[in-house]
């Protein structure tokens, strides 16, 4: 990887640009976010990478760099509360392509906290909520969780969300069942999504750790994304108060705005995914040496490479103009799953490339390219599938829901 470094106004060290940045959209990014990007960039080549491989293939969590990486600064960044620098959606963005062009997984498991759960709270919380829980989690003094999906509900929460809020006085009852909620096993917070048995109605709750009749399990087995501890959660008669419930949540519509903004993530996510197998093919193809010369003076190789490198540079524009049209005020339901099928797409194709130009040795951890290639897999389908995802792009084509 070569890195080309900008001039940068004194006292701020600015990061070189990545090779896969092919038309140098770093620079629309402000000095200050620049150097903030640089800290996380850093703190992944040196804390994260050394270690993601063998944290992958256990299929454990470092849980003990989430704290470090909440000091750097970006987390939480959304939020007055806890913003500690003018920034925009295209930096928050490109945080999350640096960490996954590491390792998704850690993405993921910073995302979820810091994306899902934060951004249900920062828009659905009362500003006592907000004081309350944001500065905290931003700080990485709390993890949080996102509890939605369900075992029997995955596309069709919209109508088909099972899980039950009873109130009684102001105290809320909750019944049910989660599945797949990563960072639950060990969470300080778990937000969780359920129908109000009175108005039928969705409803977000902060279920707080050690809420008896709130059981955790991890879901063993994965083979993508193993870093990330996903987990089976039971609701038997949780009890949370009335102040814990998520004021400004009243219907899935208003749960939907969380989505859309988290839906941005993924897209991100999907593009540092590739980047990062991208990378470590462009390594491979030079130090590799077949038939007296690096596999990467053969046209066939850079063949893939550049449709690898022409997929990374559209979905690039398509994620930074989706983040552009989030701090202009403009982005729309549609727009966020356009991006998120697209690029996820695009990211399949370009880890399959990738791995493709490194041969048998691709299928081995050392060679950098089969874990990007493994968690690519659960990238494209969470935050809805490509074919949900067109379909909410469809209906805005047409005016007619094929869903319903």
């Amino acid at each position: 990887m070569t890195l080309t470094t900008p001039a940068a106004p004194a006292g701020l060290t600015v990061p070189g640009v990545l090779d896969a940045d092919f038309y140098g959209f770093q620079d629309l990014l402000t000095p200050v976010e620049q150097e903030a990007v640089g800290r996380v960039r850093d703190f992944m080549e040196s804390q994260v990478r050394p270690l993601a491989d063998d944290y992958w293939e256990r299929a454990e969590c470092p849980v003990h760099l989430f704290k470090p990486f909440a000091e750097l600064g970006s987390v939480g960044a959304a939020w007055p509360e806890t913003a500690q620098f003018e920034n925009s959606a295209v930096f928050r963005g490109w945080v999350g392509m640096e960490l996954a062009r590491v390792d998704s997984s850690f993405c993921t498991f910073i995302g979820v906290s810091s994306g899902l759960a934060m951004s249900s709270i920062g828009l659905g919380g009362s500003p006592e909520q907000r004081e309350q829980w944001l500065p905290p989690m931003a700080r990485g003094d709390l993890i949080g969780a996102f509890g939605l999906t369900e075992p029997l509900s995955g596309s069709d929460t919209a109508r088909g969300l099972r899980t039950t809020a009873t109130r009684h006085g102001d105290t809320w009852v909750l019944n049910g069942s989660k599945r797949w909620i990563g960072n639950a096993t060990f969470a300080d917070v778990v937000v969780v999504w359920a129908k109000d048995t009175a108005d039928d109605q969705v409803k977000g709750f902060i279920v707080r750790k050690g809420t008896p009749g709130f059981t955790a399990t991890k879901i063993e087995r994965k083979q993508s994304l193993r870093i990330v501890q996903n987990a089976d959660i039971t609701l038997d008669g949780v009890e949370v108060a009335e102040s814990d419930r998520l004021q400004g949540i009243d219907s899935f519509k208003d749960l939907a705005n969380v989505l859309r903004v988290t839906r941005d993530g993924v897209s991100w996510q999907a593009l540092g995914t590739m980047i990062g197998a991208y990378e470590a093919a462009v390594r491979y193809t030079k130090e590799r040496e077949q038939f007296g010369n690096p596999i990467a003076s053969y046209q066939l190789v850079q063949d893939k490479l550049a449709t690898a490198l022409g997929n990374i540079t559209a979905s690039l524009g398509m994620c930074v103009r989706l983040a552009q049209m989030q701090d202009e005020g403009t982005q729309r339901d549609q727009h966020a799953a356009l991006a998120k099928a697209f690029v996820t797409t695009r990211m399949r194709e370009t880890v399959a490339l990738s791995r493709e130009v490194c041969g048998g040795n691709g299928i081995t951890l050392d060679t950098g390219v089969v874990r990007y290639f493994a968690d690519a897999e659960a990238v494209y389908t969470f935050e809805g599938t490509r074919d949900m995802n067109h379909l909410i792009v469809g209906r805005s084509i047409t005016g007619h829901a094929a869903f319903v």
